[in-house]
Formats: C-alpha cells, structure tokens, sequence
C-alpha cells in the first residue's frame, strides 16, 4: 500500500462482540499503523471486550514500536457488557456505533462509555474496516457519508466459508438470501424469520464442491445441533450476500498459503463485480514476552505457563494436549461426551489443559472433578492464554473446535489439531485439517443432529453413542502420540513455514497492506464537505473541518 501525499488517515474498525473476529482485528490495527505511520485507527469495541482488547493490543507491537501504539486509539461503545446472548450481534451495538460514527465524521470528540475518558476529535475517516456480520454498521457508514470513504468487509473466517455463505450462485454460494425468503414469505405466508432458518440451517443432502475440499453435503456443513440466536440468523444471513458486494472490498483474515484455491476464487469473484480482495492473515501476536497491562489477565497467564513447565519436566516435551473450544461454542447439548473424551485421555496417562471460556461448557460434575484429581496430570482453566499455550515446547496437540483463529495459531506454532467441529467454517476447516493437508484428524462420533447423515466425502456414518466416540477417542489419541501423529506433525512443517513468510517481504499480506492497495485514499477534501453538507450537516458543522 503506497500513500502518495503523506497526509495522516483515520480508519475507523469495528468486530462484533465475538473475540474470534475481535482478537485478530486487533491485530491487522497495530499492523497497519506500525507500516503506514501517517495511520491513526479509531477501533470500537464493548464494555465486556476493553481489557482485552487493550491486552491483545500490547502484544501488537515488538520492542522500540511504542510510537506505533500510540496511534490506536481503543475505545469502547457506548454499550454496557451485554450478555451472552449479544456475543454476535446487539441492536444496542449497532445504535452506539451509529452515533459515534456522526461525532467523528463532524469532528468531534469521542468518549469511552467503560472510561469516561474523552478523545479528541480525529480528521474525518478515511476508510472503515467493518465486520462482515455487522450489516447495520456498514450501511450506518456509507449513510453517514454519502459514500465519502471507502467500507471495507472484515473477513475473520476461514476464507472457503465465503463460498458457503456469501458467494453467488454462479461460483457455488447461496446468493441473495433476502430475495429467497422474500419470495417464500409470499408464497407462503410463514414469518421471515422461520424462512431464513429454514434456508439457511435445515439441509436437504445438496452436493457442495468448495474450492480445495472434496465434494461434500449441506449435511456435513451442520455437525452438531448446536443453536444459535434466531433473530440475529434472521436479521444478518439474508442480507449478507448484497451487503459484502456493496464493499469496497474485502479484508481476508485466513492465510492465502493454508487455503489458496478460495483466495484465488474469492477474488475472481470480486472482480468480477468491480471489487477487491486482499490477504491479511495469518494475524498473530507479534511480542513473545508477557506484554499484559491487564494484572489478572497477567496472573493466569503466569499460572497457566507454571502449568505447562511442571508438564514439560515430569512428562517431556510435545505431551501435553490443549483442549479447547474456543469463547463460544462447546458441546452444549452432549456433555456427556466431552467427559467421556476426557475419560479416554486420563485412562491413556496423557496430560492435558482443557479452556473453559466457552460459556456452553456449563458446570463440571463432582465425578469429573474427582478423577481429574486421581489423575494428577490434567488442569481446567477458564481463560487461556492459546498461543502461549501451543507455543509451549510441552504441548503436542490440540483438540480445537476448527475455529478458524484457534487453526492457523495451532499451524503457526507447528501444533497438529484434533478437530471437534460445530458450525460456521469449523467443519471445513476440519475436512481442510484431516482430509486435504493430513496434518490432524476429525473426531465424527461427536456429531449429532444433521451431523448423523452419512459423510459423502468418506462414506463414513457416525454411531453417535458413548461407546462408539470412547472408541474412536482412543484409536485417534493412540495415533497421535505414536508414529502416524509424528508424519502429521511432519506434514505441518512446510505450512507454519509458510505462514511465517506472509508478512515478510514479498508475502502476500505483507505485500497487500504494503503495496497492493489504494483502500486508504479518499476523495478530495472539498468533496467530502460537500458531500456533508448534502447530507443535512449544518454549515457551521462543516465550516470548522474546512
């Protein structure tokens, strides 16, 4: 990315209350403003999310590139925590964000809701970097400014899930949803909100060929029964396809070397509607060292890496396994079958950390607790630092949800996965990990629901029962601490390699932040103010950015 004029831009960044898409986000802000020093980002997030974010955001930046963090200015929205039923979406959100995207394109100055403490006023944006769920805020942003400043998607997922929800038809997507449901509605008289669920999540067997995997079905694309929030399903799906093509283009967080087949078709298809896209991933913590402003979020992590030392002196290295479903999802309606799991690896002798953020995990039974102790070797945590954890040399693997930030940190840092998919693009990434690179395998008698049909691409069809997921558990973990987990291992190699090489000179994402866009270039000065006072804006308003 080349900046002809030197004059200083604003970006304005927005994930949605999910730490999966707000994490690396985080991340692709202290890249931009440690390359571009003319940056300044505006990077709005929630009450719940603010340590956080400013702890992720500390471990943006090496030694000497404290300047840089200077230039990210991490607010929060006027939204209090919300709960876990706003973790992908609040109307509230949407509102705050809408308001304060007004204060900064008139100038003027901004103030946390958490803090109190106010901002001064920043120039007007010059883009936005928006989440690709947050459908209100997009359109907030091209209302506000007349289409001043160019909106840009923020894609956190495994870039192939594009293709599964977003894409037109003719390159194998569901298209316009919308316009689907609108037609049934009429046909049928059902409310829109039954219509879209039914589009979107009841499978019928369809054949999908997605870039890179093998032919699959819709069946496979819905693993567990595992619900998610029916009004946001019901407000964001069917109007993501037209919202995401109205972009200016789209930021794509996954690594184009661990998925180089959709890279490439995304970005057909972009083109081919006069867009763009542009690789960004893998994004990752940049500073090793604890780098934590944040004292109890410093604590865990210091008692999470003692942990992990006493495991790597009494068991050795690569012989601990991470478990892991990430901050949202989990087995919520199969428990059982995550502590029969865990019953497999303590009668293996395996050492383990199971993440207990994901809220879905529920209580712990005392019998659970009880062997846990009589194992000695295993620990429950509810928050884990994950990529101090894979890049512990006592860790060999980890059972992952496919959560696509939880794959490429276990890539990067040379870790093999188990994957326990649920839904989004965990079950691609899982055929994308077990089946297509071989460098992990996929636990299928964990599925339930639609995810009992037949696999089409392996012809397997799962049992379901206790018995059947014990057996594979042991059969899986045998072979992962033996000789076929260490040829797994050894496939991975050549991919964490890989990654390593996207942000140096000459990667793509390097290259794409760096030189092959022109996303942070406005127009004219005059015309946005022109363009302000044709939106209603006072004169006096517009007279003071002059």
């Amino acid at each position: 990315m080349t900046l002809q004029d030197g004059s200083e831009k604003h970006i304005v960044a927005l994930a949605y209350h999910a730490w999966g898409h707000t994490r690396p986000l985080v991340q692709l802000s202290a890249r931009l403003v440690t390359i571009h020093p003319q940056v300044r980002i505006t990077l709005f997030t929630t009450d719940a999310f603010l340590e956080r974010v400013l702890n992720e955001l500390a471990y943006g930046f090496d030694r000497g590139e404290e300047a840089c963090a200077e230039r990210v200015r991490s607010e929060s929205a006027t939204v209090l925590s919300l709960g876990e039923a706003s973790t992908l979406s609040a109307e509230a959100v949407d509102k705050s964000f809408a308001l304060a995207l007004e204060k900064l394109v008139a100038g003027e100055d901004l103030q946390c809701a958490k803090t109190r403490k106010i901002y001064a006023a920043l120039p007007p944006p010059t883009a936005a970097i928006i989440d690709y769920l947050a459908i209100d805020p997009i359109s907030a942003v091209k209302e506000a400014t007349g289409g001043a400043i160019k909106v840009y998607a923020w894609f956190s997922a495994m870039t192939t899930l594009a293709f599964a929800e977003i894409a037109p038809e003719r390159y194998g997507g569901p298209g316009n949803i919308r316009i689907k449901a609108e037609e049934e509605v009429m046909r049928t008289n059902r409310p829109i909100a039954e219509v879209v669920l039914s589009l979107v999540f009841s499978p019928t067997g369809k054949v999908h060929h997605f870039p890179g995997l093998p032919p699959m079905t819709d069946y496979e694309l819905h693993p567990q029964d595992f619900p998610l929030p029916a009004e946001f399903v019901a407000h964001v799906f069917p109007r993501m396809n037209e919202t995401v093509e109205a972009c200016d283009g789209v930021l794509f967080n996954s690594p184009t070397s661990y998925e180089p087949e959709a890279f490439e078709q995304a970005k057909a298809w972009l083109n081919d509607i006069g867009s763009v896209g542009y690789a960004c991933g893998p994004l990752l913590r940049r500073r090793r060292e604890a780098a934590s402003a944040d004292a109890r979020l410093f604590q865990n992590e210091t008692e999470v890496i003692r942990f992990l030392d006493n495991t790597l002196n009494d068991s050795g290295e690569k012989s601990l396994l991470y478990i892991s479903f990430g901050s949202f999802f989990g087995p919520a309606k199969s428990l059982e079958k995550l502590w029969a799991f865990l019953d497999v690896v303590m009668e293996l002798g395996i050492p383990f950390l199971l993440s207990l953020a994901s809220p879905s995990l529920g209580p712990i039974p005392i019998e659970v607790v009880d062997k846990l102790i009589a194992h000695g070797k295993g620990t429950l945590v509810q928050w884990a630092p994950q990529q101090v954890v894979l890049e512990h040399p006592a860790t060999g693997w980890f059972v992952t949800h496919g959560g696509h930030n939880s794959v490429v940190e276990s890539i990067n840092a040379g870790v093999p996965m188990i994957v326990w998919p649920f839904h989004a693009d965990q079950p691609l990434n899982a055929v994308r990990i077990s089946e297509v690179l071989e460098v992990g395998y996929e636990l299928t008698e964990v599925r339930t629901g639609h995810g009992t049909h037949p696999l089409h691409r392996n012809g397997r069809k799962p049992v379901g029962t206790i018995e059947a997921l014990k057996a594979e558990a042991k059969d899986v973990l045998t072979k992962a601490f033996g000789e076929d987990g260490a040829q797994k291992r050894k496939n991975l190699l050549p991919l964490s390699s890989a990654f390593t090489h996207e942000w140096e000179q000459g990667g793509a994402s390097h290259r794409d932040l760096q030189y092959g866009t022109d996303w942070l270039e406005n127009l004219s000065h005059a015309m946005f103010l022109h363009i302000l006072l044709s939106n209603g804006y006072s004169p006096a308003a517009v007279l003071s950015l002059a």
